[in-house]
């Protein structure tokens, strides 16, 4: 049986049970000895050990499933770093190549999900419809149709989904975001922002052998089944397994960007409603996007400009450059008075998620938001695939009137057997 407890909630004035991890029943903020949150870990990569290194005290990771086996063990760089946080706690915890049988074996409330990018959804659909509360990694799909199906599933099973756009929990970017939305600068002309680097088509490699502890098949996922080459480690430029990944990338910082962006003009439940590059056929083509209030979102700023992502805000009353952490303005005293950054940049958005769960509250990076966000960064990829502008009806989720658009692949695309979306959610 799974740890849960059914509670009755009045929803719209009706009476109806929502499934509820045991350890909300602890006082706010309190929790005791057996009271803490038992979590698992799918994908053991660089950046979940980072996320591990600020883990509050009230969760405990119990189990750890990765299909690589190598990569959990106490030599990997995933094992190195975190047995120094966890150095008694780390060679009890489980391991798992298929993380079906963790969940089903383990008694988790919560998971974290940080696998490859072609990969997460699917495991984050898999872990609502067990009953667990998840936190994952951006971007959060690899199409459109993936968060659909994830913001269906996690409402369905009452589920709390945090996602890392960890900016949403810190002091300095909520401020901003507040003072923009706020009408600090007047009404607001237009934002512009980083032109970041899109995925590319992957190269032919030729087939090396299998890794032993590597299941080969399960890294593939939902993606062709292509010979194992070592280059596949670096996946996150290529087309099948991401949208532009890397640091530059459309759905690297490009996601974080977006999503402050997105914080900033209020629209955290819709988006854009047009799309074009400003130069068909060119890969790399500055794109413009505009919001139903009239306000453009111009992807023109070059790779590197002031060194990490950012925007700026243009307005009748001034403008504000916000990139990282550094914020100015034009006059000097919009923003004279901001709060200063933080040093530990996840800690605050675990905290947040950790809260939500024992509340039931919608998190900062709620799934609905981070779905939202990532689509513009997938619009970002069909508008310069397909060279031409493109109207997005933001409500219903589809092109108006463009089949060859609805049909891109970052919208929707074919998936191997054993890996497809499930038809019940």
């Amino acid at each position: 049986m799974k740890r849960r407890v059914f509670l009755q909630a009045a929803a719209a004035g009706v009476a109806a049970p929502i499934l509820v991890p045991r350890h909300v029943l602890a006082a706010p903020g309190q929790p005791g000895s057996n009271d803490r949150i038992r979590a698992g870990v799918v994908g053991t990569g660089g950046r979940v050990s980072a996320i591990l290194g600020e883990l509050p005290t009230d969760i405990q990771v119990v189990a750890l499933a990765d299909c690589d086996l190598r990569k959990m063990g106490a030599e990997s760089v995933f094992g190195k770093r975190v047995s120094k946080r966890f150095p008694t706690e780390f060679p009890r915890w489980l391991r798992y190549q298929d993380y079906h049988r963790m969940f089903d074996k383990e008694k988790l409330d919560a998971v974290f999900v940080t696998t490859p990018t072609h990969a997460r959804a699917l495991v984050c659909v898999h872990a609502v419809q067990a009953g667990l509360d998840v936190y994952a990694e951006k971007p959060l799909t690899l199409t459109i149709e993936e968060g659909e199906v994830l913001v269906k599933a996690t409402r369905k099973h009452h589920r709390v989904l945090q996602v890392g756009t960890q900016c949403r929990s810190l002091a300095l970017y909520t401020w901003v975001n507040s003072l923009i939305r706020g009408g600090r600068l007047g009404k607001l002309e237009k934002v512009v922002a980083h032109n970041f680097i899109g995925p590319k088509d992957p190269p032919t490699k030729p087939g090396e052998p299998v890794p032993e502890g590597l299941d080969w098949d399960k890294w593939c996922n939902q993606a062709p089944l292509v010979p194992y080459n070592r280059a596949w480690s670096s996946w996150m430029p290529w087309r099948p397994y991401d949208g532009g990944g890397s640091s530059w990338g459309v759905t690297g910082w490009g996601t974080h960007a977006y999503d402050m962006v997105q914080a900033a003009l209020g629209t955290d439940g819709t988006g854009p409603v047009e799309v074009w590059p400003a130069k068909p056929g060119d890969p790399m083509s500055p794109v413009t996007m505009l919001y139903a209030n009239g306000i453009p979102l111009e992807l023109s700023l070059p790779v590197g400009h002031a060194n990490f992502w950012g925007s700026i805000y243009h307005g009748k009353q001034g403008r504000i450059e916000f990139f990282s952490d550094k914020v100015t303005s034009d006059p000097p005293e919009l923003v004279a008075e901001h709060p200063n950054s933080q040093s530990h940049p996840t800690l605050p958005h675990l905290r947040n998620w950790i809260d939500c769960m024992r509340s039931r509250s919608r998190p900062h990076a709620d799934v609905e938001i981070a779905h939202r966000s990532t689509t513009v960064c997938h619009l970002v990829n069909i508008a310069r695939d397909l060279g031409r502008r493109l109207r997005w009806d933001p409500t219903k989720e589809v092109f108006v009137g463009d089949d060859q658009a609805n049909h891109h692949p970052s919208v929707t695309r074919p998936r191997r057997k054993g890996y497809e979306l499930p038809s019940a959610i």
